[in-house]
């Protein structure tokens, strides 16, 4: 049956503002859901609050609407849009379903006659109601964990005293696990039953008898019309039950399941589909299967729409499940759509990989003092990566180089954990390091049967464990001189670094980098083909590994699947995890980046190693390697493609920590040269060269040690600001009132962040705090946005209000913003974007610090300007533009206000109040007439509510 013809104009809801358990995977499946209806020319409307994603990108849909995700919201747009035939709600996550259930429920869709497509919304009230789900299992025979539903204390008490200890309780219609915990002891129930009730909208939760130890299952599926299914892809938890698939190590395809038992999952996961209501789209189930021989399966749940799950399953498989999703929503069949890969093939097939994927989450505990820091079922990470590998140990590595926490992949970098006891107490009581702490614990002498016995991670996880540990001690006994050709090779297949292998032999990388090409031994580039190679791939989607050499009449050589081009070429950077300071805004800038360079005639390539991105989707540039942003994968890549040069302004400090070894081994550096941007980040070069520009800035000093930093104190005036150089998202800043608190705040980040050269500059109590980003040829300077914050100087820019334009400064002030922002782009010999911040006291504007890259608010000056700042700047970088070549004309009627998002409510305990230290997740833009709005009058009320030193 082809699509529906009826269907003219659709409305897409977004997902709104970046949380804990909702991030930039709803981003990157709306961007593909807006692309896939606009090629069967279909009108797209969205409505979306996040000004920092792609999907909001004027270039994706026809009409967006960049306003509160509310009822209210949406009788607007169908008012002014009444040729809107169909409502897609499954690619914003929960918000959107939400937000559709309660227009649903207000009447609206049948106001406007509106069909809702690729869902039915039984089946959400289905799936979301614990108790409905429970039910329907039970009647068509799926196993079910014993548990009862409650609505009040009292019932939740009496079930409790039925079931005994430990248990779960999970709230009714909440997503990334909200208000969930497992209870082990019966003097914590009282207090995580009432944070279950109130975490649930209906004020229901459901108290399940735990099954702590059995291991944990995903399967994605597809479906349409005409009741065709497909898994997708098979998804293991290294972590058993008990861990928030969020929070967990997952593995694809499913490693420990045995082939008897996952024939049994299939039908049972296509049964549920089916008996939750008759709807085409993608579908997660997750299981539980016990961990002996019998290996009980019993249904966790279901969620009948795109999930975080199936971004992941979409990069790992190279299976574009929201494109076809969408497709699938318009009527079409799974036999009716091509393969988007192979483009020859149908979509009615099951992807084969030949390759094994990891994906690792990324916390952010340092942002939330006081938090608990253990994992259970509510989602606390803030990011996600991938490696990718032929096996799971090099994919295992990938993964952990991916992270960017200053480890180098597992053990061998002397940071792995010795002490007994605390090795111990982190697998018991699961923390966010445990992927490293297992290897530590195997490497102290603790047995594998007792790692077991205490985290229940599958032995086979463990051996693999064992033998990379077995490899590390082997290679230890060697010096560079003596070790082999196998025993480099094995090791570089097991996913070491270099630089771990230069650690187990007590020489530099760089030696071991000559050692290998000494001994031919090079990373090959594989296909993300989706079919084993059955077919032959259109899409060059490629991940490294190393390979044995094949001896044929011709010579000895590895098969290397990434075939060069004499094009000129660009690489750009990406910005690897997601985490606090650096999030979904550099994705947007990233992808922008690769679309200019393409315009400007260049072949594309992107590395970076996030699957929840849009730069990660297979076509945004024309070659993407899901890698590390790593830099021995990136030196090899570069290797192998010789690019014209890299962009690294575009991908936040992940891709600007690289610009030094990038222009030391001779790499160009697109745009802004290294040395400028070394210039910035340098706390004390940076204000010796403001002090030669005569432009102001607070008493400072520099230090390196705690010492330094007490003389330094003695010539400033407290309150003192303390930074270090060379980080994002204010990480380590502080305000200090004494110098008890001055000594203590100085060893404390020496310790965590050695060698680093810190200011110590008059906090501006009081002061106004604004910014500005601009784009600079080198010659010309064009601002394109100056904001103010609404929040007093002291609270990081990420987690103001900042409006634009600025609303409360006057013409004096505004010149002299203007007037520093060119003199600091040109001194920096900028090319390309750069950020200013100021703060500014009785009239006069000082620097607070300048950025030259990509900032966290171009994306939004882009959205409420409606210009294409990041095209324009990249076309500078790559010097086929000068700023005066473009006709600038923002549009904005009153003010646009980017206001940040907590995820406070996962973290309790913690003290919410704002400082120097970022702590939003994500951004919504409010766009207001005047002053005089009642939503700006209560933001500039509340302004000093958080200010915390």
């Amino acid at each position: 049956m082809p699509k529906n013809n009826k269907i003219k104009s659709i409305l897409i809801i977004g997902s709104g503002p970046i949380i804990i358990g909702q991030a930039c995977e709803f981003d990157y499946a709306g961007s593909q859901a807006i692309r896939s209806l606009k090629e069967e020319g279909i009108e797209v409307t969205l409505i979306n609050s996040n000004p920092a994603t792609i999907m909001t990108d004027p270039s994706l849909a026809d009409n967006v609407y960049l306003l509160p995700l509310t009822t209210k919201s949406i009788i607007k747009i169908l008012e002014i849009h009444p040729e809107i035939d169909a409502v897609l709600p499954t690619m914003g996550g929960q918000t959107a379903l939400n937000l559709c259930i309660e227009a649903q429920d207000k009447g609206i869709w049948d106001d406007f006659n509106i069909t809702i497509i690729g869902v039915d919304i039984n089946a959400i009230n289905i799936t979301e109601d614990r108790e409905q789900f429970r039910q329907l299992m039970i009647k068509i025979g799926i196993g079910q964990a014993p548990s009862t539903t409650a609505n009040s204390f009292l019932k939740g008490k009496e079930i409790a005293q039925e079931y005994g200890f430990p248990l779960v309780i999970r709230p009714s219609f909440t997503l990334g696990g909200f208000g969930a915990s497992i209870v082990y002891k019966k003097e914590d129930f009282d207090e995580l039953l009432s944070r279950g009730l109130e975490a649930s909208p209906i004020h229901e939760v459901i108290i399940d008898k735990a099954l702590l130890g059995w291991k944990e299952f995903e399967l994605e599926l597809l479906r349409d019309k005409n009741d065709n299914v497909v898994i997708i892809c098979t998804i293991e938890n290294m972590d058993p039950m008990g861990i928030h698939t969020g929070d967990s190590i997952t593995v694809a395809p499913a490693m420990t399941l045995s082939d008897t038992t996952y024939q049994r999952m299939r039908d049972m996961a296509i049964l549920m589909m089916r008996s939750i209501g008759n709807f085409a789209g993608g579908c997660n189930v997750q299981f539980a299967v016990s961990p002996d021989e019998k290996e009980d399966i019993i249904a966790i749940e279901i969620n009948p729409r795109v999930s975080r799950s199936s971004a992941l399953a979409s990069k790992a498989t190279g299976y574009p499940i929201a494109k076809i999703a969408a497709k699938l929503a318009l009527g079409y069949h799974l036999d009716e759509l091509n393969n988007q890969i192979t483009k020859t093939t149908s979509a009615l097939f099951e992807p084969t990989l030949d390759y094994v994927i990891v994906k690792i989450p990324r916390w952010n505990f340092d942002k939330f003092e006081g938090a608990d820091r253990t994992l259970g079922l509510q989602m606390k990470s803030v990011g996600e990566v991938m490696g990718i590998g032929r096996s799971f140990q090099e994919a295992l590595h990938k993964a952990t180089q991916s992270l960017e926490i200053k480890r180098n992949g597992l053990g061998a970098d002397g940071k792995g954990e010795k002490d007994y006891d605390t090795i111990i107490e982190k697998l018991t009581f699961a923390s966010w390091d445990r992927v490293f702490v297992i290897y530590d614990a195997i490497q102290i002498g603790i047995p594998l049967s007792r790692i077991h016995e205490i985290t229940k991670i599958d032995m086979w996880f463990l051996k693999q464990y064992e033998q990379l540990l077995a490899l590390e001690n082997e290679i230890s006994t060697h010096k560079l001189g003596t070790l082999s050709y196998e025993l480099l090779l094995e090791a570089k297949q097991k996913g070491f670094a270099d630089r771990q292998i230069a650690h187990m032999l007590g020489c530099w990388e760089s030696e071991v980098y000559a050692k290998r090409q000494e001994l031919e031994i090079n990373r090959v580039y594989k296909l993300v083909d989706t079919c084993a190679a059955e077919f032959n791939a259109q899409t060059p989607y490629y991940y490294s590994t190393f390979e044995n050499k094949m001896i044929t009449s011709k010579g000895s050589y590895a098969d290397n699947e990434s075939v060069v081009t004499d094009k000129k070429k660009i690489v750009v950077l990406g910005s690897g995890p997601n985490r606090i300071g650096q999030g979904i805004e550099f994705d947007y800038c990233c992808v922008h980046g690769v679309l200019a360079a393409k315009e400007c005639g260049y072949e594309t390539i992107m590395i970076n190693c996030n699957p929840e991105t849009v730069s990660t989707d297979f076509d945004t540039a024309d070659k993407l390697y899901f890698e590390p942003v790593f830099w021995e994968h990136i030196y090899d890549i570069i290797q192998h493609e010789k690019p014209e040069g890299v962009i690294v302004q575009l991908g936040g400090q992940t891709a600007l920590k690289l610009a030094e070894k990038l222009d030391k081994w001779g790499v160009k550096i697109i745009g802004t040269s290294f040395e400028a941007l070394d210039l910035a980040e340098d706390r004390r070069r940076f204000s010796e060269l403001l002090e030669e520009l005569k432009i102001p800035f607070p008493q400072y000093g520099t230090a390196t040690t705690a010492d330094e930093a007490s003389a330094i104190a003695d010539s400033l005036d407290f309150p003192i600001l303390v930074r270090p150089s060379y980080v994002l998202g204010g990480q380590g800043m502080k305000i200090v009132i004494n110098k008890e608190e001055l000594e203590k705040h100085v060893v404390d980040l020496l310790r965590k962040i050695p060698n680093n050269v810190l200011l110590l500059d008059h906090y501006l109590d009081g002061a106004i705090e604004a910014e500005a980003d601009a784009i600079c040829d080198g010659k010309d300077v064009y601002i394109i946005g100056i904001m103010e914050h609404i929040e007093p100087c002291g609270v990081h820019s990420g987690d103001s209000n900042a409006t634009l334009p600025p609303f409360n400064l006057g013409e004096f002030v505004m010149q002299q913003i203007k007037d520093h922002t060119k003199k600091i782009a040109l001194a920096l010999k900028t090319v390309g974007l750069i950020n200013i911040q100021f703060a500014i006291k009785d009239d006069i504007v000082y620097i607070i610090e300048a950025n030259p890259r990509a900032s966290r608010t171009v994306p939004f000056i882009s959205k409420a300007y409606q210009e294409p700042y990041v095209n324009y700047a990249t076309k500078v970088m790559l010097g086929v533009n000068k700023v005066k070549d473009f006709k600038f004309n923002p549009k904005l009627e009153g003010f646009a206000i980017k206001q940040p998002v907590f995820s406070f409510n996962k973290f309790p305990n913690v003290d919410k109040k704002l400082g120097p230290e970022m702590k939003s997740t994500g951004e919504s833009i409010l766009f207001i007439d005047s002053l005089k709005d009642d939503q700006f009058y209560e933001l500039y009320s509340r302004r000093k509510m958080y200010l915390n030193k």
